[in-house]
């Protein structure tokens, strides 16, 4: 690429811009040139920083078109600084996951794994399964007698140390899922409890109809939500009831569906009067689900702060209607996600691929420690541990086929 000569490499120029071949000034711009490798994709870069109209933008995209440029397709830059290896393939993926994001929370965790925090944790686990690669090779090759028990023990426990990182890591994709599609919470109850007032106020704004009409909502209403920085996808249901209505019966239908798709259920009950049969069937109906009991109407006078435990479960009293008790709601379905790990401040696997390359990977661990346990030769014990070693490169893209990076970067074009 010529011109850089001209300008002093990574320090912004202010200069004008002109077609080739004409003398009408297109724009007065910053130029900033960046040499390969020392750029983003490793590849001679140059940044042009103009005003913001978009007559502006296009007559100077269009200028460089017809010198011979040509558009970058979605996630284009980022696969070239994959190819040059200024990034890993795990890197590249949180850049995708970062332009997704929408909450804080999941813009932190992208940006960990953006600056290599992933990578840097597998890195000790590759070392260690390497020397002791190398340590039954070299007996392989050398030694013909089987490996001594001491020493078999001492790869058993480097092995176990092993594993145990990689579950540990494995095990926070429950966290990191939650945080990156968001916690589905379904609110669920009776006809006119206030589900809706409730799915409304916890919104902030009016999204479904309330009215005093029992059954009026006959389908599934869904909102995401952000709470401290977890995203949160609220439903709101039909009223769970014995109905003859052929359209109520569907919306009861999706009711039960989004109940048992969902991460968290909140029964909703009219706390203005005493639990019925069919609230109390309701409350036997998740006893098995992760739920919070939630009393509505505490703004009434004949709300009944004595009904509000249930089955030794304490029932957290609102009023949508006044927005009392809403914080405690809102922290209590925090609760609910922070006790699966997601508030200690550690690293999260958020992508399912990662997640199932660590699963194989300790599948892998834990049959080469029981090849080391049960005497077997190393050729045995050799093959688990390449396997596992092999499935951790895949995670960065080390060993990772073109066939994968494809369906990865095909994400990009489609926005995810």
């Amino acid at each position: 690429m010529g011109g850089f000569d001209d300008v002093d490499p990574r320090r912004a120029t202010l200069t004008r811009l002109k077609r080739s071949g004409d003398e009408v000034i297109l724009d007065q711009v910053l130029l900033t040139c960046f040499p390969a490798p020392h750029s983003l994709t490793g590849e001679d870069v140059v940044e042009i920083s103009c005003h913001g109209s978009p007559a502006v933008v296009r007559s100077i995209v269009d200028a460089t078109l017809e010198l011979g440029a040509v558009l970058a397709g979605p996630g284009e830059f980022t696969l070239r600084a994959l190819s040059n290896g200024k990034i890993n393939l795990a890197q590249a993926e949180a850049i995708r996951d970062l332009i997704a994001a929408q909450t804080d929370a999941a813009v932190k965790q992208a940006s960990r794994q953006l600056n290599g925090e992933l990578s840097n944790a597998l890195g000790p686990f590759k070392e260690k399964l390497v020397e002791v690669i190398v340590l039954l090779e070299s007996a392989l090759e050398f030694v013909e007698e089987d490996i001594p028990a001491p020493r078999a023990n001492e790869i058993d426990l480097q092995l176990a140390e092993v594993s145990e990182g990689v579950r540990k890591l494995a095990g926070s994709f429950s966290a990191g899922r939650l945080l990156q599609e968001g916690i589905r919470v379904t609110i669920t109850g009776r006809p006119n409890v206030g589900k809706s007032s409730l799915f409304n106020s916890l919104i902030e704004r009016e999204r479904a109809i309330v009215t005093d009409i029992p059954g009026t909502t006959r389908d599934t209403l869904t909102e995401a939500i952000d709470l401290d920085g977890i995203p949160v996808i609220l439903t709101d249901t039909a009223g769970l009831r014995d109905t003859t209505d052929g359209i109520e019966t569907l919306g009861i239908e999706r009711t039960r569906r989004a109940m048992g798709d969902s991460d968290l259920v909140l029964v909703v009950l009219d706390g203005s009067a005493d639990p019925g049969p069919s609230d109390r069937e309701l409350i036997d109906q998740t006893a098995e689900t992760r739920r919070l009991i939630v009393f509505n109407k505490s703004d009434l006078p004949s709300f009944n702060s004595a009904a509000c435990c249930v089955e030794d479960q304490q029932a957290i009293n609102v009023s949508a209607r006044t927005g009392d008790g809403l914080t405690a709601l809102r922290a209590a379905i925090l609760s609910s996600v922070h006790s699966n790990g997601m508030d200690d401040g550690s690293l999260l696997i958020t992508n399912a691929r990662h997640y199932d390359l660590l699963c194989s990977t300790q599948c892998e661990l834990e049959a080469a420690r029981s090849a080391v346990r049960d005497r077997h030769s190393e050729e045995l014990v050799l093959v688990p541990l390449h396997n596992a070693l092999r499935f951790l490169g895949q995670i960065t893209g080390e060993t990772t086929t073109e066939d994968i990076l494809s369906e990865i970067f095909a994400t990009f074009c489609i926005g995810k």
